[in-house]
């Protein structure tokens, strides 16, 4: 099942690697977008917004759990790249009993807190209801939801971009499928859109079980694997909780952001929180990048090839930054009509938004080539086992720059976006300074180390 991932074009690897990886995350985005495009069919907006604030909350979760997983990925790749199959198995079963028994505890907590959880989201009265249901389904799916990223991340850790590709495209046509039969035949309205979530979770991690069960020349793993070992699970811990702190912060960080532009007034907000969407969407590829960067160069360097790494990160940039300088070209001449896909500029408002929103698109769209830099540097520093470096330079760009920059931008410029876009985008180019610095000292004394004995 493993692929080796320490020989061949590195190129050809980040290539063969990063596009199944991208269209899976492609089909994820797909996935979220399902619920709230089918209850707009058959509800009415007070089930809209429950299904849209309730997903919200769980983009956040997901995200948290995927950056922790990030911890496994890393150390199951390093054991395959040093071609030490019991190390390899030890991690995989130290994650699976790991991650299990926290979707549980996570469960149990929210489960308790989801009332509160709805009142500090500011819902809407008419949608409080709605958004208790939807957010009790879908907690009481999170060992699903964890289970299906877990799987993912051993998967890719072992070399394997594409299984989990198919295993979200199993669950997003179940999605869709579950989501016209409950919302829309059972008229279920917010928890039938989250029945069909957790369900399709449940059908994708099936399928992904049953896959690599049947599959041959897997490692073998045996039950003493899942016994918890303290310096395995230390290990995945130690790269993946930085990366779920830095993930869970960055998304406060667009909550943050949303509340300042609320202030501004509703086209200002509705403008915002159309580019954010848009933006959401291109940033497909930088993550990937992140993903394709860590597992590769995990594998390397578990392969002591730490040359290799440095490659898959100097390709991963300059993949990241030439997509980053394409879409800013692009939306320079086509932010207007690109915003307009999502409100009517037959009326004065939608107008207004639109406007808006191609202002705060042009300074905005500059964080693609930044983010895409600095995300494949962090890709590079969990590979390394230096996750603690990606926290870092992103609690420093939110903190010192992004939060500060739009508010200062938001009330120094109130009739126009721009400046707060591109206040935005300062906060990515101070994590690429950041990371260039940290990469430089550590490529320093790497080079000044003495030679390992043979």
């Amino acid at each position: 099942m493993e692929k080796n991932l320490t020989t061949g074009s590195v190129f050809r690897n980040v290539l063969a690697f990063s596009l199944p990886y991208l269209l899976s995350y492609f089909l994820q985005t797909l996935y979220g977008m399902a619920d709230l495009f089918i209850i707009g069919q058959f509800e009415g907006v007070a089930s809209t917004t429950a299904v849209s604030i309730g997903s919200q909350v769980m983009h956040m979760l997901t995200v948290m759990i995927v950056g922790l997983a990030m911890g496994a990925t890393v150390s199951i790749a390093q054991a395959i790249g040093g071609n030490d199959r019991e190390s390899a198995a030890r991690s995989i079963g130290n994650t699976v009993t790991l991650f299990m028994a926290l979707s549980l505890g996570l469960m149990a907590l929210l489960l308790a807190l989801r009332r509160p959880i709805v009142a500090v989201m500011s819902t809407p009265p008419e949608a409080v209801a709605g958004t208790v249901d939807y957010l009790t389904i879908c907690f009481l799916g999170i060992p699903f939801i964890t289970a299906y990223n877990i799987l993912s991340s051993i998967l890719r850790g072992m070399g394997d971009s594409k299984s989990p590709l198919y295993f979200i495209a199993v669950a997003c046509a179940a999605n869709i499928g579950l989501d016209y039969l409950f919302m829309g035949a059972l008229r279920m309205g917010p928890r039938g859109a989250a029945l069909g979530t957790t369900l399709s979770q449940a059908v994708s991690v099936a399928v992904a079980l049953l896959v690599i069960v049947r599959r041959k020349g897997g490692l073998a793993i045996s039950r003493g694997d899942f016994h918890p070992a303290r310096a395995v699970m230390g290990k995945i811990l130690k790269i993946g909780v930085p990366i779920t702190l830095q993930d869970g912060l960055i998304q406060v960080a667009f909550i943050v952001i949303t509340i300042i532009a609320n202030r501004r007034g509703l086209n200002d907000a509705a403008a915002v929180g159309i580019v954010e969407k848009i933006i959401s969407f291109l940033f497909l590829v930088p993550s990937s990048m992140l993903s394709t960067v860590s597992a590769l160069g995990a594998q390397n360097i578990g392969a002591g090839r730490p040359d290799r790494a440095r490659q898959t990160l100097r390709y991963a940039v300059f993949i990241a930054a030439g997509f980053g300088a394409l879409v800013v070209l692009l939306m320079q001449f086509f932010a207007e009509p690109v915003v307009a896909l999502f409100t009517d500029a037959s009326q004065a408002d939608g107008a207004s938004v639109i406007r808006l929103g191609g202002q705060y698109m042009r300074g905005y769209v500059w964080d693609c080539i930044f983010a895409g830099i600095h995300f494949s540097f962090s890709g590079y520093f969990c590979a390394c086992g230096r996750s603690g470096l990606s926290f870092l330079h992103n609690i420093l760009a939110i903190l010192l720059m992004r939060i500060p920059g739009v508010y200062w931008m938001s009330e120094r410029f109130p009739d126009t976006l721009l400046p707060m876009g591109l206040a935005t985008s300062a906060g990515s180019l101070l994590s690429v300074l950041i990371c260039a610095v940290a990469f430089a000292l550590i490529s320093r004394r790497d080079a000044s180390a003495p030679p390992e004995q043979a």
